[in-house]
């Protein structure tokens, strides 16, 4: 089976990507669903009771991928999220709608991994991700994933968005690649699985950034971009 890229459909033609959501593995359904939505975010999981670093990518005034905030003006996303450029971001808000506070992209840069690095128009004061080094994560390890995206597979992933960050549990199963042929974590579902609008989430792994969602196949495996092993690039352009 091919696995897609995270990005939500926007038409038949669109390849399909993930947004990953909340920031703990455990965590409850707190808060609570819009009346009209039946199905759960990401597919499966839980909603994120706190992620001060989560950032809702939007490109062009559209929902479209999820990212982190990693210092005072340097969002981490996936490349395959920033291609059509037009990039602005609500970031410490698990409400993609409200909240938090809101910050454009003025410079973009991406790796030939999976990865992007995208520098803000003003400094955000808050909670930033830490970011994983190598030895962080191992196989069997359980970790957990965050996003905004499709809470089912839904067709057009774009028309089932989770409003509010989920979050859900999974388990590193192997080393892999991404969509570019990067070096990535490979991971089985658990009580849920990334779909489209998760690309460029965190996969955290006691609470310190390991992965960035990069391709899933909707129902078994997800491959996170390794954060871990692209630290030096990350601290040449961001400096953390």
């Amino acid at each position: 089976m091919r696995i897609a890229r995270l990005v939500p459909a926007v038409s038949a033609a669109a390849v399909t990507v993930l947004a990953l959501l909340s920031p703990t593995a455990s965590a409850a359904e707190a808060v609570p669903a819009p009346a009209a939505q039946a199905v759960q975010p990401i597919i499966g999981g839980g909603y994120a009771q706190s992620a001060p670093w989560a950032a809702r990518l939007l490109s062009n005034g559209s929902e479209t991928c999820s990212s982190t905030l990693i210092a005072p003006t340097w969002i981490l996303t996936a490349k395959h999220c920033v291609t059509s450029g037009g990039l602005s971001f609500r970031i410490g808000s698990l409400d993609q709608y409200s909240g938090g506070t809101v910050a454009n992209g003025v410079q973009t840069y991406t790796h030939g991994a999976d990865l992007a690095l995208v520098r803000l128009d003003r400094s955000v004061q808050g909670t930033y991700a830490r970011l994983g080094q190598p030895g962080t994560v191992r196989v069997g390890q359980n970790v957990q994933v965050y996003g905004w995206g499709a809470t089912s597979q839904c067709g057009s992933e774009a028309t089932c968005q989770s409003r509010y960050l989920k979050v859900a549990d999974v388990t590193v199963t192997s080393g892999c690649t991404d969509a570019y042929g990067g070096s990535a974590i490979c991971a089985r579902r658990g009580n849920g699985i990334t779909a489209g609008g998760d690309s460029g989430g965190p996969m955290m792994a006691g609470g310190v950034q390991v992965g960035v969602a990069s391709t899933s196949d909707r129902q078994t495996t997800t491959a996170y971009t390794n954060v871990t092993a692209y630290r030096s690039w990350i601290q040449s352009v961001a400096g953390v």
